[in-house]
Order: structure tokens, then C-alpha cells, then sequence
């Protein structure tokens, strides 16, 4: 089976972004991890931020996905490229760049 497409967010805001790409790509598999435990980003400092991003972005990497999401403003801002780092080949998509 093919591997899903990681999607992750600070809380439950990114389930708009996993609906949009349901619709955009209905064959793909997700998988969305929302951390709610420790929303909202947007109040930490960039430095936690970014170790909160690479965290979650690690724990959907370990789950085997073919690419990641980063549903979150704040994380996508702050954190993207500690992401890309942490995750090294795998492709990483933030929601404030464009996408194509």
C-alpha cells in the first residue's frame, strides 16, 4: 500500500488544509496529528516553536509518510526549515509558500 501524506497543525486549524487536500486528492491516504496539548503555538518563542514542529513532523516521519504538511501558520513561519532539516529528502509544504 502507499504510503500517506503527513499533515500536522498546532490544534484542530489544519483540518481545513486536510480538507482541502482531501478534495484536491482523493486516492491519497492521510495522516493529521493535531497538537492540542500544546496550542497555541503563536504565544511560544520561535526557538520553541520550531523544537514543537520538529517533534511532530518526527513522530509522522516514524509512521512511514512520503511527504509532510505543515498545516500551521505559526510553525510553517518559525519552524520550516528545522523541519526540512530534521527530515532531510523527505518533501515539506508549508502553508505560507506556495505550494507549487
Amino acid at each position: 500500500m502507499d504510503a500517506p501524506i503527513g499533515v500536522f497543525d498546532s490544534g484542530i486549524g489544519g483540518l481545513t488544509v486536510l480538507a482541502a487536500l482531501l478534495r484536491a486528492l482523493p486516492p491519497e491516504r492521510f495522516l493529521y496529528l493535531g497538537d492540542t496539548a500544546r496550542l497555541p503555538y503563536g504565544t511560544k518563542s520561535g526557538v520553541t516553536v520550531a523544537r514543537y514542529a520538529v517533534q511532530a513532523a518526527g513522530a509522522l516521519a516514524a509512521r512511514d509518510i512520503k511527504c509532510l504538511v505543515v498545516a500551521c501558520n505559526t510553525a510553517s513561519s518559525v519552524g520550516l526549515d528545522a523541519v526540512r532539516e530534521r527530515l532531510g529528502d523527505l518533501p515539506v509544504i508549508g502553508v505560507i509558500e506556495p505550494g507549487a
